[in-house]
């Protein structure tokens, strides 16, 4: 029997999130159309909308619907350099190991937009460096447009103290990227600017995200068209994901999934002593991030398919790309340890079984990927 372990990149839809939408692809009208069809979608969407806001302690007029958590992160790194752009400030801080989709914006806008970007390291249990923010703050606080600093990495699971961010940044706009922690671990909006949240994270559909913007903070838009959504982000609503991504919004084994990665973690430690374990203690409930040295993390991914076994490198978004984690290289790794990694994501799903059969087969994974390389 196939096992998933990968659900970091993405989770299998929950039964209430596909019968929800299900039940909402049958119903027909464009929510912004004024007849009875539309209005019954418009309603269906914004009780959706206000059971998200409270979930994440926001008004349901901050939430702003995108297609995506890359969608998001865009509007917020783009949006909130370009409002503060006005003012003269053009430095943008994020942390050493944001996901590519707050990077590689913050690198464009150094590119087309005359940005500046200054990273804060992380330690070397995976947790920014707050000393070096204070600082950096403390010298050129009146420059800097944006802070943004994810709330849990996505390839180690390393927890960030955004509440301190937050106290640190003073009336810097701070943006948060929420993608991997919403459900996982308590999430909130209170004292930010801007956060990133997406569905299919969660057991909800692909293809719904959403950036929530503090109230009155408007910012320029990358759609424009028909107005909706603060007319920050045009374009027909689907209403059918958003509706099945509150769905999603339930209750999460969060003790149960600890559990088993804490199995994990300890039966790697005990099996191959050399494993270099990089999900540190303070982490998310189900992600296990692993170097082997001496292999590849391809050779890894395929001998573990091989096996039935669904896993990854690490981000989902650079697969296929030969080249060390920018991730694991902010945490202090050589390129060989980053290369050969593998990341176990677990979910509610996962069972005792699961990780039985990963801690069978590994050992002779990793030895038939040292000889192969």
């Amino acid at each position: 029997m196939a096992i998933y372990l990968d659900h970091a990149a993405t989770t299998p839809i929950s039964e209430i999130a596909l019968a929800e939408f299900n039940k909402q692809l049958q119903q027909i009208g464009n929510p912004s159309s004024l007849h009875n069809f539309g209005r019954e979608q418009r309603r269906a969407l914004e009780e959706a909308r206000e059971k998200i806001a409270n979930f994440i302690s926001c008004a349901p007029s901050e939430i702003i619907f995108t297609g995506s958590g890359t969608e998001a992160d865009n509007l917020a790194i783009k949006g909130l350099f370009w409002k503060s752009q006005k003012s003269g400030k053009k430095v943008i801080v994020i942390s050493s190991f944001e996901h590519k989709a707050v990077l590689e914006p913050a690198e464009w806008l150094v590119e087309k937009e005359g940005a500046e970007l200054i990273q804060i390291p992380i330690t070397s249990e995976g947790i920014v460096d707050l000393n070096f923010l204070i600082n950096l703050i403390s010298d050129r606080g009146q420059e800097i447009a944006l802070i943004s600093v994810m709330h849990s990495n996505n390839e180690i699971g390393a927890l960030q103290p955004i509440d301190e961010v937050i106290k640190i940044a003073g009336d810097i706009p701070v943006h948060c990227d929420a993608v991997q922690s919403l459900l996982k671990v308590p999430v909130t909006f209170e004292g930010l600017t801007a956060l990133t949240i997406s569905a299919h994270k969660i057991g909800g559909p692909v293809g719904v995200g959403a950036l929530v913007l503090k109230r009155g903070f408007d910012i320029p838009a990358l759609l424009h068209g028909g107005g909706q959504e603060r007319e920050i982000r045009s374009g027909t609503l689907n209403a059918p994901a958003i509706c099945a991504f509150a769905a999603a919004l339930t209750t999460y084994p969060t003790d149960a999934v600890t559990a088993l990665r804490d199995q994990l973690i300890s039966g790697i430690r005990d099996s191959i002593p050399n494993a270099l374990i990089n999900t540190p203690a303070h982490a998310l409930p189900g992600i296990v991030n692993v170097s082997f040295p001496g292999t590849k993390g391809e050779t890894l991914l395929l001998l573990m398919d091989m096996e039935g076994i669904a896993c990854s490198t690490g981000s989902a978004c650079s697969a296929g790309v030969h080249r060390p984690s920018h991730v694991l290289i902010a945490l202090g790794r050589s390129e060989d340890e980053a290369i050969g990694t593998l990341r176990l994501s677990l979910g509610a799903q996962s069972t005792r079984a699961d990780i039985d059969r990963v801690l069978e087969v590994l050992p002779n994974v990793v030895e038939k990927a040292r000889l192969a390389k």
